[in-house]
């Protein structure tokens, strides 16, 4: 298990140094959020509670040409064993729901496809919100609608750091943190390898994030990690919440 784990430290560190390549020649016309940096609140702030009828409305921009390619609503329907949030895009229409066990643990993550069912809930953002803090997460997934099979899912969250950051909702104290997936099993098999990261400008006083940022990489056989393909490079912007 020892050499398996340095194994996969040593890929991630690897693909981290390959995936750099091809980002640095395709810089995006959207600009990286870029918040006045807050010294650290005292007490921390703990997350709003979740309660039915609760609703954040994002727009949803492709990072390279900053085109808005949805606007997607999420509103939190159920309250109890489970929190059971309902999407829906529109243009794309009704989305598959998330569904958190307990707050702030999620147990079906559809923000990216197909969406994911994990066997054990993980965080959806540090366990503590102070700068520094880290975690990794081991668990596997299915995809809903083929519970044969379950794929390996690997997550690092780690928060990096207290901004006060304006979006077209507003401005708000938050914490950017990353989640990273280095190394995780596609359940497209063609897939040999597979790369994720996304940063979140989170807000306490909403119960939610501002700001979404996330970008996906994959190869397949015969395919170098400098002209991986992309499977998304989005940017989410917080429009309105109640």
């Amino acid at each position: 298990m020892t050499m398996k784990f340095l194994q996969i430290n040593i890929l991630r560190k690897l693909w981290l140094l390959v995936l750099a390549i091809p980002l640095v020649g395709c810089i995006s016309s959207q600009p990286f959020p870029q918040g006045v940096v807050l010294t650290p609140p005292t007490p921390t702030p703990v997350m709003r509670a979740p309660k039915v009828g609760q609703e954040w409305v994002y727009q949803v921009r492709n990072i390279f040409n900053q085109e808005i390619l949805d606007v997607v609503t999420e509103k939190v329907v159920s309250v109890g064993k489970e929190i059971r949030i309902a999407r829906t895009g529109l243009k794309a229409g009704p989305l598959d729901d998330e569904i958190q066990s307990p707050w702030g643990h999620v147990i079906q993550d559809p923000h990216w496809k197909p969406t994911q069912k994990f066997e054990q809930a993980i965080p959806l953002w540090p366990e503590q919100l102070v700068p520094g803090w880290s975690g990794f997460y081991r668990t596997r997934y299915q995809v809903p609608g083929y519970p044969d099979s379950s794929y390996y899912w690997g997550l690092n969250i780690k928060a990096i750091e207290w901004e006060r950051i304006t979006v077209p909702a507003g401005s708000f104290a938050v914490l950017h943190y990353q989640s990273e997936a280095p190394y995780f099993e596609s359940n497209d098999l063609f897939r040999l390898a597979n790369y994720r990261l996304d940063d979140y400008w989170l807000s306490p006083e909403i119960g939610r994030w501002v700001i979404r940022r996330d970008y996906g990489r994959y190869i397949t056989a015969g395919v170098y990690w400098s002209n991986a393909y992309w499977e998304d490079y989005l940017q989410w912007e917080l429009i309105s919440w109640k």
